[in-house]
């Protein structure tokens, strides 16, 4: 096996220990079996590392409840906004997720070169540095699968995801534990960056 696939192996059974089959309603066998196209598509992949990070998309698990299964320790994650509101937060128009229920993020980072900026300042900077920002789903996952990186690196903003008044959502530490929030896009915060990665893959191009 390839370092990519076992990774991935590793996430998706964490996914299956916190419970996201059942935000599914799947039994833990058909979740794990719609990540297996994946991990076989990684097998005999030599250029992927293990800086890759699986991401169920949103018709799969709703992201309003995806939050209470991070943790810091004994502390679990933890959000004041109601599900409407966070299920309010879009892809931005430049989004074009990978199909599946799975894909990859390749190279996921909480943006700590992008730390105390405004999210409109920082998406301008990223664009000029060939970076993708994450989406609301992809932060999740960084916080479901690398909880300590808010303690170690930093909170991050999510600019590919956006509400319609503007705001985009964050995650930080806060109490101890991970925090879902919001941010307005002219405002910066000295413990928040703003997370990017390089690439996103689905099946169909990792075959290619």
């Amino acid at each position: 096996m390839s370092q990519a696939s076992e990774e991935v192996l590793k996430q998706l059974d964490r996914l299956v220990a916190l419970g996201y089959p059942d935000v599914a309603d799947l039994s833990s066998a058909a979740f794990r079996a719609l990540a297996l196209p994946l991990v076989h598509a990684l097998e005999f992949n030599d250029t992927l590392t293990d800086q890759v990070l699986l991401v169920p998309t949103r018709e799969l698990v709703s992201p309003e409840s995806l939050i209470t299964r991070t943790s810091i320790g004994r502390y679990a994650g933890f959000t004041t906004m109601p599900p409407r509101d966070i299920a309010s937060f879009e892809p931005t128009q430049s989004f074009e997720p990978p199909e599946g229920p799975f894909y990859l993020v390749i190279e996921p980072h909480t943006g700590t070169c992008y730390i105390n900026r405004e999210p409109d300042v920082a998406r301008k900077l990223m664009e000029s540095d060939d970076r993708l920002p994450l989406t609301m789903e992809e932060g999740l996952a960084i916080a479901t699968q690398h909880p300590d990186w808010l303690d170690v690196k930093n909170g991050y903003n999510l600019l590919g995801s956006r509400s319609a008044d503007g705001r985009v959502p964050s995650i930080c530490m806060s109490e101890n534990a991970p925090r879902l929030a919001a941010v307005w896009p002219n405002s910066k915060h000295s413990w928040l960056g703003n997370a990017y990665c390089v690439a996103r893959l689905g099946v169909s191009l990792l075959w290619r």
